[in-house]
């Protein structure tokens, strides 16, 4: 098993991650220079690399929204590892070119922003191509022409995988490419990397691995690539217990990123099938960030209701701030929390500003 401590870039942590930090010091460690494929609303240079010089074409792309940055850290640790001699990351780079775009969004990393500059969701933007970075990533596919889309994404804490208690750390999707969602050759060979990619996670967070809703938008990158019968691949970064900056997660989709790409390079893709793909539970919305049980003895008025909170990601300088919302309150039957707290007494809320900030919103309820 790779050790994934070996080749963890630590110039890159937490959830704020900028192409600014990338400049200072992930890009100088490039075998290759950068190349400009275009720039940001704001002006900044949209950068690609390439890795390795084999037949087998990969296309990757990270941070397209600019608050989901887990992806990124974990596409460095992959550039390391593949620098590394490494059997395994000699033959993927014999094998395969990869052709990586480590930001796509960098104003909306800067501002931790889902959308660009301009507003606009650039996964909603892949029909219509209204926004500079849509139409670099559009003409780099065009103009590389990959036999393989790996599309890197976060996702937010409420998602299970399936109707359990496990959170969704790592979740996965061969997106639709019609209204009928049928199960295309191409989606087929999407399917078998993810399967065989669940297959090895499954040893790691058993349990913990979602299949992202399939509904079809051909808005979406993902569905607009796997349209043009390239294989295209959606990865989700989502929530390990008490991992809020998302340092765990990022070695789980380390781990994946490499048997996906070991996979396609060692022409292993047949040796899996699109059936098991259907056994990944999909994704539900049963998770609270804190679910508060009892919080009548804290405050009456609350009687028997339970609450949900969930946390508001603010960036505060250059670290993000977790700031607790109520987003339901009632019996919450057949829903979790990352944090449950029994509110048996006020003992039971700690001494962290979490806490303090929870028993100010729960007294704050009233009538």
């Amino acid at each position: 098993m790779i050790d994934h401590s070996v080749y963890k870039e630590h110039s890159i942590s937490g959830r704020y991650i900028t192409q600014e930090m990338l400049e200072e010091t992930c890009f100088s460690k490039l075998p290759l220079p950068l190349k400009e494929i275009g720039k940001s609303v704001a002006g900044k240079s949209l950068y690609v690399f390439t890795m390795g010089s084999g037949s087998k074409k990969i296309l990757m792309w990270s941070q397209m929204h600019g608050n989901e940055s887990t992806t990124t850290k974990a596409v460095w640790d992959m550039v390391n590892f593949l620098q590394s001699d490494e059997d395994v990351a000699e033959h993927i780079l014999k094998k395969c070119t990869l052709m990586i775009v480590p930001m796509l969004n960098p104003d909306g990393a800067r501002a931790y922003t889902r959308v660009n500059k301009n507003g606009v969701d650039l996964n909603r933007d892949a029909k219509m191509l209204t926004q500079p970075e849509s139409v670099a990533l559009r003409q780099l596919f065009e103009e590389f022409q990959p036999d393989f889309c790996f599309n890197l994404h976060d996702q937010r804490t409420l998602f299970s995988a399936g109707a359990t208690d496990k959170p969704a750390t790592v979740s996965f999707l061969s997106p639709a490419s019609n209204e009928a969602r049928e199960v295309t050759p191409t989606r087929e060979t999407a399917m078998k990397i993810i399967v065989a990619m669940d297959t090895l996670l499954q040893k790691l967070i058993p349990g913990q691995v979602g299949r992202y809703d399939d509904g079809f938008n051909d808005n979406c990158v993902g569905d607009a690539f796997q349209m043009t019968d390239t294989p295209t691949i959606l990865f989700e970064a989502g929530h390990f217990p008490k991992d809020y900056e998302r340092e765990r997660t990022r070695e789980f989709i380390f781990y994946a990123l490499i048997e996906a790409l070991k996979t396609i390079a060692m022409d292993l893709v047949e040796n899996f099938s699109p059936k098991d793909y259907f056994t990944i539970p999909e994704n539900d919305k049963l998770f609270f960030d804190v679910l508060v049980k009892n919080p009548s003895v804290l405050n009456p008025v609350l009687g028997e209701e339970m609450v949900g909170i969930r946390y508001k990601e603010v960036l505060e300088g250059e670290k993000i701030i977790f700031e607790p919302e109520i987003i339901e309150m009632g019996t919450l039957e057949g829903f979790y929390g990352h944090e449950t707290i029994e509110c048996i007494d006020l003992k039971d809320f700690g001494l962290g500003p979490e806490h303090h900030k929870i028993v100010n919103l729960l007294l704050q309820i009233k009538n």
